[in-house]
């Protein structure tokens, strides 16, 4: 971290905006994350720029300059300019609140000092000058380079007046925490476990905006653990909230405990996290137990039991993605993996046929790598000689289904007489009995009843088509296990 007072200015962009400013007569300073990653010598490309004066218009005359286009935000007079790889957002110097209803704040004029009071944590309220006479030079007015010292996220104001302004605050806390591994301060803590509630006026986007943040970060669990230990994860995903706990239950002579499994799933997240940046599939690993408390049960000479959790779990997917407002492109992606789970360890456990492996290939399909590195996450035994022995299992399960799969051409599979070939060879029209038949073939080359080719196939339905007419109607299909 730089001992001095100032940060250097060598980025272009920011050179350009500053000598822009100098010629238009216009007080600039670039503000918050910009200047505390500089101080952490943290390379970022997003840059905000406060302009005192019209924001709006100083970022058109930008971005004439660099012939671009401006984005902007008229209600809240901010505008992004987006230069090269670099998206730089000017603001004009600002004071905002929120009433106690509303999820949108009041934005009025203010000064610099304004301006800087109403961040959210003292690391992110320096500005650093813009102007040619003092180019770079930091004006900290909350000790923040301080708190960086220290790894400390404290609030430029009584923290429970800064969570108030913006109630995200207490979610960008956690994400703050678990990006920088800085410590939050006691009394930001505790305003945070007061107004806990306050989360729900928020817009879901935003909210959800900040969980995927924190998933996105290196350890994730800093961050959950936060929402967890504040009282946020309740509003916030209480279907994750749920996890937590140790149930005892007294059978005979012995005691049998669950172990708390949000303490488990964050150990998983943090694992796959270690081995991909791929924030779907730590979503989908934070899923992958999601049923747990509601299938549990207590088998006497057993103990508990999860039957069925993988596959209730996966049907919950389209509930969280429509009330989280996530992107329903990614929902076949995690129910596949919380649905899947579970089963290379079973083909473990029974014994591998090649009928199994080519059911799971085609289930899991592109994502089977991907489901791997969750299964492997997922092992957590402290046991050593145990962790070992399972990671070898899903190596050799793994190795299987490649080996299969290619062998038996089973990538983008799908029968190789499709519906209108079937209504050729048996005169039907569109109808469930097409769908029987195609299915019915399908099954019959997971099964290796018969080989994935055109002949193999066309034979096979000649020989039960009449058989296949009589049981269509009165028959359940098209979910493979």
């Amino acid at each position: 971290m730089l001992p001095s007072a100032k940060i250097p200015i060598t980025n272009n962009v920011l050179l350009s905006v500053a000598e822009i400013a100098h010629r238009h007569n216009t007080e600039i300073y670039v503000v918050g994350g910009y200047v505390r990653d500089s101080l952490l010598q943290r390379e970022r490309t997003d840059i905000d720029i406060t302009v005192v004066g019209d924001a709006l218009q100083f970022a058109r005359i930008v971005a004439a300059e660099f012939q671009v286009n401006t984005v902007e935000y008229e209600r809240f007079r901010t505008a992004m300019v987006p230069i090269g790889e670099y998206q730089v957002e000017f603001v004009g110097t600002r004071k905002e609140q929120y009433s106690s209803e509303s999820r949108n704040p009041v934005v009025t004029e203010g000064t610099l000092t304004d301006d800087l009071r109403r961040r959210d944590f003292t690391v992110n309220a320096m500005a650093a000058s813009l102007q040619s006479e003092n180019l770079g030079e930091i004006i900290d007015l909350f000790g923040g380079q301080a708190d960086l010292e220290r790894g400390l996220l404290r609030t430029p104001l009584d923290a429970i007046v800064t969570m108030e302004d913006d109630p995200l605050r207490m979610m960008r806390a956690a994400r703050f925490a678990a990006q920088l591994h800085f410590e939050i301060h006691d009394e930001t803590l505790a305003a945070i476990s007061k107004m806990a509630d306050r989360i729900t006026i928020v817009s879901q986007e935003r909210i959800t905006d900040e969980f995927l943040k924190i998933l996105a970060t290196k350890k994730p669990s800093v961050g959950l653990y936060v929402l967890r230990n504040t009282g946020l994860l309740e509003y916030v995903f209480p279907e994750v909230n749920q996890l937590a706990g140790v149930e005892l239950v007294m059978a005979g002579n012995r005691e049998f405990a669950h172990k708390d499994v949000f303490k488990h799933t964050l150990q998983v997240v943090d694992n796959v996290a270690a081995a991909s940046d791929d924030v779907w599939l730590r979503f989908a690993t934070l899923m992958h137990d999601i049923a747990k408390p509601r299938t549990k049960r207590f088998v006497d000479g057993h103990g508990w039991t999860f039957h069925g959790h993988e596959e209730v779990g996966a049907r919950w997917q389209q509930r969280i993605f429509k009330k989280m407002k996530l992107p329903f492109d990614q929902l076949s992606y995690v129910e596949t993996l919380v649905r899947l789970h579970q089963r290379p360890m079973k083909l473990v456990d029974e014994g591998v046929t090649d009928a199994a492996i080519r059911r799971l290939a085609v289930l899991a399909g592109d994502w089977i790598n991907d489901l791997f590195t969750l299964c492997r996450a997922d092992v957590t035994t402290r046991n050593p000689t145990r962790a070992e022995r399972y990671l070898e299992n899903y190596e050799v399960v793994l190795q299987k289904i490649i080996d299969v799969r290619e062998r038996d051409q089973l990538r983008a599979f799908q029968s190789p007489l499709r519906g209108e070939e079937i209504m050729q060879i048996t005169g039907l029209p569109p109808s469930r009995k097409v769908g029987y038949m195609k299915w019915m073939i399908e099954e019959a080359i997971l099964d290796g009843i018969i080989s994935n080719n055109r002949d193999a196939a066309f034979e096979y339905l000649t020989t039960n088509c009449e058989q296949w007419l009589n049981e269509a109607e009165n028959v359940n299909f098209g979910r493979r296990g």
